[in-house]
């Protein structure tokens, strides 16, 4: 059989255009569980969509037939709450079926509103405490190098949990112990449930306090994908001990216009027919995009 050899630029082009294509079905999937229920976590589904495409499309290594093989890296939702958005990428990646989909949020489904270790193949823990994700990402990370594992450890976390003092324990102990595997994704969408975020408990300059901390860190616009990507693969490859963290600029409804104009959507009811009007405009987007 014939393979084409590609240059290392078509060979990126190729790999961000399979990326948006994912991200383009993450954002699908969910607003398609979202149906199910006519609310939810909607919002940050949408726009954490492209970090999580690269992460299962590119960055992470898995098995889909084995949620619990040793080698594979650690994905750790600390924002239970996201789940809808992490069900979209399990189902892409092929570790959870399409069809349970329609089961998100019922009851006996595995697919509860805020994610948990005990229902869901692929969930490492449950979240819905927030604060305590990088704790438990600290104890991992330690845990494997022991083993002499060389698996990394990803925490996924939201603006809000900076508020929880358990954070930045955590963080000073990392740089501690010197956790180069050890990789932190912030999701900057500046909403809480109180508010906006920086005005519930106000954060910056949050670049310069992770590096105070002894972290490696990089800060991009969390919705441009090849940031995204660059910044992944500049955290995975970086030489040291030091452990690394993303801050991920994102825009809440991130790919449905009316969705990312509501000025409070950090848990979103949808009227029945909007459901079908965003998945429609999503799909224009998308389309017009490939063109």
């Amino acid at each position: 059989m014939h393979t084409l050899d590609l240059s290392p630029v078509e060979s990126r082009k190729q790999l961000l255009s399979k990326l948006a294509v994912d991200a383009y079905q993450i954002r699908r999937y969910a607003l398609r569980m979202g149906e199910v229920q006519g609310q939810g976590y909607i919002a940050q589904a949408l726009g954490i969509a492209d970090m999580l495409a690269v992460a299962y499309g590119h960055a992470l290594s898995y098995r889909r037939d084995d949620p619990k093989w040793e080698g594979r890296d650690r994905f750790l939702l600390s924002h239970g709450h996201y789940a809808i958005g992490f069900y979209a990428a399990l189902i892409l990646a092929g570790i959870l079926p399409e069809d349970e989909l329609e089961t998100y949020g019922s009851d006996d489904s595995r697919l509860p509103m805020s994610g948990m270790a005990s229902y869901t193949p692929g969930m490492e823990i449950s979240g819905g405490s927030l604060g305590h994700g990088l704790a438990i990402g600290v104890g991992m990370a330690l845990a494997l190098r022991h083993k002499e594992n060389p698996a990394f450890v990803y925490v996924s976390m939201s603006d809000g949990e900076l508020d929880e003092g358990a954070v930045w324990e955590a963080a000073l102990s990392a740089a501690h112990h010197g956790l180069g595997r050890l990789i932190n994704l912030v999701d900057i969408n500046n909403q809480q449930a109180d508010g906006p975020s920086s005005k519930v408990l106000g954060f910056e300059p949050l670049a310069d306090k992770w590096q105070a901390f002894g972290w490696h860190v990089q800060e991009v616009d969390g919705n441009d994908l090849e940031a995204v990507l660059d910044a992944f693969d500049r955290a995975r490859h970086l030489e040291g001990d030091q452990p690394r963290v993303i801050l991920l600029r994102t825009h809440m409804g991130c790919g449905v216009d009316f969705l990312e104009a509501r000025e409070k959507n950090h848990f979103i009811r949808v009227d029945e027919h909007e459901w079908q009007q965003a998945i429609e405009y999503l799909d224009a987007q998308h389309q017009g995009a490939q063109a």
